[in-house]
């Protein structure tokens, strides 16, 4: 039987095995898997954000029906809250007594003020005679700490009112009861009734204080702005710190995105809802750090490129 003839130097190296057949299946299978677990985390976290956003619901209107004929109602409607002025916005509606409107066509039979306490910018807020009462629009103090956000919280002192009536002579001033409505985008609203101490009868709450604090939905935006935020150094600094050392290739490609990283601190900073005000407790644990980790980041970028760089002997003349 005839020996194998021996490999010499011109025989072609026998051919590599085959990959395995199910190599690029388990490659479509992860990526398949990676796709559909971005989708259930998507879709798990729209739902909680819709589960735990859930805010108040906004102030009832007013009820004049449970209003007695002789009572006189000063309507207070929400409308902006600046948070750093503490000046809160509200239209003022005055529903007078009986005796001092004119139901069939809806005016007022006398002139009217109100005087709202504690005092608003606009003083005493006229409504005149054959008129129907509209809305006034004014401010008030709204107590609270805008470097605390996004826990602040802001509350007004207590509002009373008296409406006058009739000129000269005959001006009458009476107590009105307060009611507050509306609604605040991105606030939780929360009214608490007082008892004027002036009044005779201890059942009578006609005044009334406001606390807004903002709504959940508002706090979920800005925990996820932040946690943006914080992934931008931290991104920089993983790709920069290996090419620092050596361990990677210098990609100078990368100076672009080192520099995009840092001019989006700011944008996403005043994409905060509720804009805190600059200096507040967000710049100092937060923006500031960021914006130190991008320059440390770009830092050993600068130092992975002094490395690499093509040293060229100068020309002699």
């Amino acid at each position: 039987m005839a020996r194998d003839a021996p490999m010499t130097a011109g025989t072609p190296a026998p051919p590599a095995p085959p990959a395995p057949a199910n190599h690029r299946g388990r490659q479509i299978a992860i990526a398949f898997g990676i796709v559909a677990a971005l989708i259930v985390i998507y879709a798990l976290s729209l739902i909680a954000v819709h589960l735990l956003a859930k805010s108040a619901p906004a102030l009832p209107s007013v009820d004049l029906s449970k209003v007695e004929a002789e009572d006189s109602v000063v309507q207070v409607r929400l409308e902006k809250l600046d948070t750093v002025a503490n000046r809160l916005t509200v239209n003022v509606t005055v529903y007078p007594k009986d005796s001092l409107y004119d139901r069939n066509f809806g005016v007022l039979t006398t002139d009217a003020a109100v005087r709202l306490y504690p005092d608003n910018d606009l003083g005493d807020l006229q409504y005149p005679v054959g008129k129907a009462p509209a809305q006034v629009s004014t401010t008030i103090v709204a107590h609270g700490d805008p470097a605390n956000w996004p826990f602040d919280t802001y509350k007004t002192e207590v509002i009373a009112a008296d409406v006058f009536t009739g000129t000269g002579a005959n001006r009458e001033k009476a107590p009105a009861r307060v009611e507050a409505t509306g609604k605040l985008d991105g606030w939780d609203a929360t009214v608490t009734r007082i008892h004027d101490p002036e009044d005779a009868n201890p059942d009578v709450q006609d005044d009334l204080v406001i606390t807004l604090q903002r709504s959940k939905g508002a706090l979920i935006f800005d925990v996820g702005i932040c946690l943006v935020l914080i992934a931008l150094p931290v991104l920089a600094l993983w790709v920069a710190i290996p090419m620092a050392l050596g361990r990677t290739t210098f990609l100078p490609p990368l100076g672009t995105w080192f520099a995009a990283l840092l001019f989006a601190v700011v944008p996403l900073r005043n994409f905060l809802p509720g804009s805190p005000p600059p200096g507040s407790w967000i710049d100092q644990a937060v923006v500031l750090w960021v914006l130190i980790g991008l320059v440390t980041a770009m830092s050993l970028f600068i130092v992975a490129w002094w490395r690499s760089r093509e040293k060229k002997t100068p020309k002699r003349t």
